[in-house]
């Protein structure tokens, strides 16, 4: 093929798309080596006709031209502003290279006049300014509350814990979280997440055992519109995208269905996924924090979690210790939550205090809520006080109960005296009732503890830590 034959199979494609060039905001002009033009696109932007032009140096027609001079020097101009019948215009011109060297130009007109250039920027720039602003918004609906500072502890073992998720917040390293219901695990992520350098990011947090399994998908992935009987007409965005480039938090793990665990393991291998009734690739930059109140390792030899996701997630393990264990924590937890619920209620005055005897009382109990049910009995306390100093009065029974052998403290005055009935009564009776409800449900059910989880109600992890403390064996 000859440089004419080039042209010439390059004016029939230019042919092809003289419907889109030829409008009035765009047009192209293509000329040879001696700058004479060959082809004509420019009719509605310049009134005149191609049969009139062909031929004709461009120079002649388009008045402050340069097509003519890039066809010789093969020098692409792009962005260049042009003074055409009293308006600057947009253009660009592109030089034609055959076998290395310039055989002609293409002219192409972006903007009419710089007005419209203008406006064009402007409607970017809103169009940034609101994403930007949807962004904020979206990072304030999901923000991350807690800091290293607010977890409270004089434990070695916890300090040791704190300065272990400050190294790991400045990387993007997977995190697994365990411990017992209660201890903070969430507070621990939110740390985590503030720490890092997508703090200005969303937090999004997941439960997984708040979700019924069939639905799980679709709220993790999102959905497209029309994916399945009751979605929404315009679809909805699911929680990895949410989390954009910040945190998402996977609380409760342990009760991810099998299946689930397998897609997830998936997005975390190859950082993208799809909406359910989808097919567009969508990355996934998110930091994955996951927390459980069991023993994934013990999961995972008894087959109820992927092995390979658990050692994906636990790229950095985090093990919190029950309260019971860092009782030394206790006065300045307490001090802390009175704190927080004093602004919560707006009871202004001397911080709220507890007594010698108060904390003493504490320290045998044995707090299978952990911190969470040391800010309850705090909560309480403070309004049965009304904002003074919390006495063994203030306490709930079960707590009373323990003072002086089982002796219920004096409704007047922080001691004990007078006779109590017997709170572990109670206790006792409830475990009674929950044991014989459990080995009912099993012997149903020929011993499948799955099978009894669901006519119970509950899930499959609480009958068997509810089978643990209440020493019940089944055949399964």
């Amino acid at each position: 093929m000859d440089r004419e034959e080039y042209l010439e199979k390059l004016k029939e494609s230019i042919d092809v798309l003289s419907d889109i060039m030829d409008t009035e905001n765009y047009g192209m002009c293509l000329v040879d080596g001696e700058g004479r033009i060959i082809k004509w696109n420019y009719e509605r932007l310049f009134g005149h006709k191609e049969a009139d032009v062909l031929g004709l140096p461009v120079e002649s027609v388009i008045e402050n031209t340069r097509l003519h001079i890039v066809a010789r020097t093969g020098e692409k101009e792009l962005f260049q502003i042009q003074k055409i019948h009293g308006n600057n215009v947009i253009a660009n011109r592109i030089p034609i290279i055959f076998n290395g060297a310039p055989i002609g130009a293409a002219g192409t007109i972006i903007y009419k006049n710089t007005k419209e250039l203008a406006e064009a920027w402007h409607y970017v720039e809103r169009a940034e300014n609101n994403m930007k602003a949807y962004k904020s918004e979206l990072a304030k609906m999901y923000q991350a509350r807690y800091h290293f500072e607010d977890i409270q502890t004089i434990n070695p073992q916890m300090e040791a814990l704190k300065n272990l998720c400050r190294v790991v917040a400045g990387t993007q390293a997977t995190v697994l979280i365990q411990g017992e219901s209660g201890t903070g695990k969430e507070l621990f992520a939110q740390a985590i997440h503030n720490a890092s350098m997508v703090s200005q990011e969303p937090f999004v947090s997941i439960n997984c055992a708040s979700i019924p399994k069939d639905l799980m998908e679709s709220e993790l992935f999102g959905y497209e519109s029309g994916a399945f009987t009751g979605a929404r007409r315009e679809g909805k965005i699911g929680k990895f995208e949410l989390a954009g480039h910040g945190t998402l938090f996977l609380d409760e793990l342990g009760a991810m269905p099998v299946e689930m665990q397998a897609k997830l393991l998936r997005v975390l291998e190859n950082h993208e996924f799809e909406r359910v009734g989808g097919n567009k690739k969508i990355n996934f930059d998110a930091r994955v924090i996951a927390a459980t109140n069991e023993k994934l390792g013990e999961s995972v030899a008894a087959g109820n979690f992927r092995s390979d996701l658990y050692y994906r997630l636990s790229v950095v393990s985090v093990d919190i210790p029950p309260l019971r264990s860092r009782l030394e924590d206790l006065p300045e937890l307490c001090m802390s939550l009175l704190a927080s619920q004093q602004k919560k209620y707006n009871m202004g005055g001397f911080p709220a205090s507890v007594s010698g005897r108060v904390l003493t009382l504490l320290k045998k109990h044995d707090w299978p809520g952990n911190v969470r049910e040391l800010r309850n009995v705090m909560e309480r306390a403070l309004i049965m006080s009304q904002g003074h100093e919390i006495l063994v009065c203030h306490l709930p029974d079960y707590l009373q109960s323990l003072s002086q052998g089982g002796a219920k403290a004096d409704g007047n005055a922080d001691g004990a005296g007078g006779a109590d009935s017997d709170v572990g009564y109670y206790y006792r009776e409830i475990n009674r009732l929950e044991k014989q409800m459990i080995e009912s449900a099993l012997k149903n059910c020929g011993g499948n503890r799955t099978e009894a989880a669901r006519q119970l109600g509950i899930h499959r992890s609480v009958i068997y830590k509810k089978m643990k403390d209440l020493n019940i064996f089944s055949g399964e």
